[in-house]
């Protein structure tokens, strides 16, 4: 059993790693993320964002934050979209699939039917080569430091990494609609952000802050 010293040194040991994995990201960022940029500046339908595993998370995460900065976005379920799901894109759109390896075999026939039916696709992945890359319009690559995860295969470190690119994407998308608070405030409003934004008095209640 560890001593509390212990625990607590791990505990900090892990938050530093990841802290120290998301600031190599800012060296990462190259065209392809100024094309993506591009691409859904362009896009007159939705982005939809697709993953697998811990890949579902950061997709989702990452289409509810795009919607929150101004650009409307949906999470795809690439299994479900096996069994008709697919049928919500069209040429319209953006998608953007998140695969670590680039072969997960439910995203990949997502990205299939999304080029089939037209839609821009936009691959996130640390394999440039892989099935899905091949079929992109944009191939975005990020390599999280190796010793990242756990295992090298638990992906605390490597989505964290992840959701730090899209946190960027959200923003920089923001920044160039000119999206505004005003224009927040009306798709939020509800919970204590809701209340802020209407100019409500908050109270001492620290529970709901969605």
């Amino acid at each position: 059993m560890l001593s509390r010293e212990e625990i607590l040194s791990q505990a900090q040991a892990v938050v530093q790693q990841e802290g120290k994995a998301v600031v190599s990201l800012a060296d990462q960022f190259d065209d392809s993320f100024v094309q993506v940029v591009e691409k859904i500046l362009a896009c007159s339908g939705h982005v939809l964002v697709a993953g697998a595993g811990t890949s579902h998370a950061v997709a989702y995460r990452l289409a509810h934050l795009l919607s929150c900065c101004g650009t409307p976005a949906l999470f795809i379920h690439p299994g479900d979209a096996q069994h008709g799901g697919a049928g919500a894109v069209t040429a319209r759109d953006v998608v953007i699939a998140i695969s670590k390896g680039g072969e997960t075999v439910e995203v990949n026939h997502l990205a299939r039917i999304s080029k089939e039916r037209g839609a821009t696709l936009i691959a996130l992945t640390e394999k440039p080569n892989s099935t899905l890359a091949q079929m992109s319009d944009v191939v975005v690559c990020v390599h999280p430091p190796a010793d990242i995860d756990p295992y090298g295969m638990i992906a605390t470190g490597s989505s964290l990494f992840n959701s730090a690119w899209g946190d960027a994407l959200c923003v920089v998308l923001l920044k160039l609609r000119g999206y505004t608070r005003e224009q927040f405030g009306q798709t939020h409003p509800g919970g204590a952000v809701g209340k802020k934004l209407a100019g409500e008095p908050q109270s001492g209640n620290r529970g709901n802050r969605s």
